[in-house]
């Protein structure tokens, strides 16, 4: 019989959940796991051989709905309803076989985890009082979190947490934030200048929008580059191969090395943008300011006390109105957002000022230090997190007596 069953919707949730389970395989591997992944394929757990107990499938929104509703309508007509229902009907129909469920995200993850009937634990990592100053959760949500089946709230900060426990939620806990546990580098080399600053682009996992991005943050490596000397890479998704990266050089008149540089002239420097799907650690880690156009990434970005720099893209998911708040719940103290409609060349100009002006401020890497710290945390909240998630199996292990 499976110990623990995990419900997660999107992205950024997947690989939360999968980090935590990773922990927990440490320790016990013995634990039996299984998963269903809400939006999406679920890479992240099959990677750990993890089973998923119900049918997945990549829908257009990529679960991000509250962003732009109208790609609801894509959604459905891919069959989300369907895909739904014969969701929950795997989760009803094991509901019985799992000693704990798991839900990371919002509502819709806790929802079904109060469905199964059985003792679950919550990880609002979707949400944070940082947004505005107080966590506004759905009246649903409210209800679940203080259902005596509901064991404990992880959070993604202890500002929320603090916040939530001021409310009477006494489950509400801040262990860290797993995803700060996923910037072990696997040993890449980046053959990069020392002398030159190194700017990290991050253009986002979902194709086409992050094509479209990496070519605007191309565009603004151009403009840098009339102000003086930088080394960038870009730290793309392997979707972006070979092929892509050369019908990206010829949109754009710049050539492709046949490996993983873009390269072009401005005046009489010599620009290249390294591409590297194997080295995100890596290139986040030796960065000296990031230029960001992606959820998960920025924030861990910000976690490693890095400035960043966010372009407006033309969606669906890296819209002004993500890019804001993503701003406000990682602090202008690490994150500043350039104009609030997809960039044009003035914003392209700006972003260069703002770029150079950041770098060449000596209080820049303290204060991102202190946000990111603050606002994201240090690695280890994986662990943390499983352990707290052992304490629970424990303790129900005692009521069952």
């Amino acid at each position: 019989m499976p110990d623990l069953l995990f419900l997660s919707n999107g992205h950024g949730e997947d690989l939360n959940a999968s980090l935590i389970v990773k922990a927990i395989q440490t320790v016990n591997p013995q634990l039996a796991i299984a998963a269903q992944p809400i939006v999406g394929a679920g890479h992240a757990y099959r990677k750990l051989g993890v089973p998923i107990i119900g049918p997945t499938e990549s829908m257009p929104s990529g679960g991000l709905l509250y962003m732009n509703p109208w790609v609801l309508v894509r959604d459905l007509a891919q069959g989300l309803v369907l895909l739904s229902l014969r969701q929950i009907a795997a989760i009803w129909r094991l509901r019985q076989q799992f000693k704990l469920v798991v839900a990371v995200g919002d509502v819709v993850p806790i929802a079904l985890a109060s469905l199964t009937g059985r003792p679950f634990v919550a990880f609002l990592v979707s949400t944070s009082s940082y947004y505005e100053g107080r966590l506004r959760l759905p009246w649903l949500t409210q209800r679940l979190l203080r259902s005596p089946r509901c064991r404990q709230i992880f959070c993604r900060d202890a500002f929320t947490a603090a916040d939530l426990q001021s409310r009477g939620f006494a489950k509400a806990i801040f262990c860290g934030y797993p995803i700060m546990d996923a910037l072990q580098g696997q040993g890449a080399e980046l053959v990069l200048d020392p002398q030159c600053p190194l700017i990290a682009l991050l253009a986002g996992s979902r194709l086409p929008e992050a094509i479209a991005n990496l070519k605007l943050q191309l565009r603004l490596c151009q403009e840098l580059a009339k102000w003086g000397d930088f080394a960038f890479a870009a730290a793309i998704v392997p979707a972006i191969d070979a092929t892509q990266l050369q019908a990206i050089a010829m949109d754009l008149g710049w050539q492709f090395d046949g490996r993983d540089r873009l390269l072009t002239s401005v005046g009489d420097r010599r620009l290249e943008v390294h591409c590297r799907s194997d080295a995100f650690a890596e290139i986040l880690q030796a960065s000296q300011l990031v230029i960001g156009m992606a959820g998960t990434a920025v924030e861990q970005a910000v976690g490693l006390g890095k400035p960043v720099v966010q372009l407006i893209g033309a969606g669906p998911q890296f819209t002004y109105r993500f890019a804001e708040a993503q701003e406000r719940l990682l602090g202008t103290d690490s994150v500043q957002t350039i104009g609030k409609t997809p960039a044009q060349p003035a914003d392209l100009t700006q972003a260069a000022q703002v770029i150079l002006q950041t770098l060449q401020d000596p209080t820049q890497p303290e204060r991102c230090r202190q946000n990111g710290q603050a606002r994201v945390g240090s690695p280890g909240g994986s662990a943390a997190i499983a352990g707290q998630i052992f304490s629970v199996l424990r303790q129900g292990s005692i009521d069952d007596r």
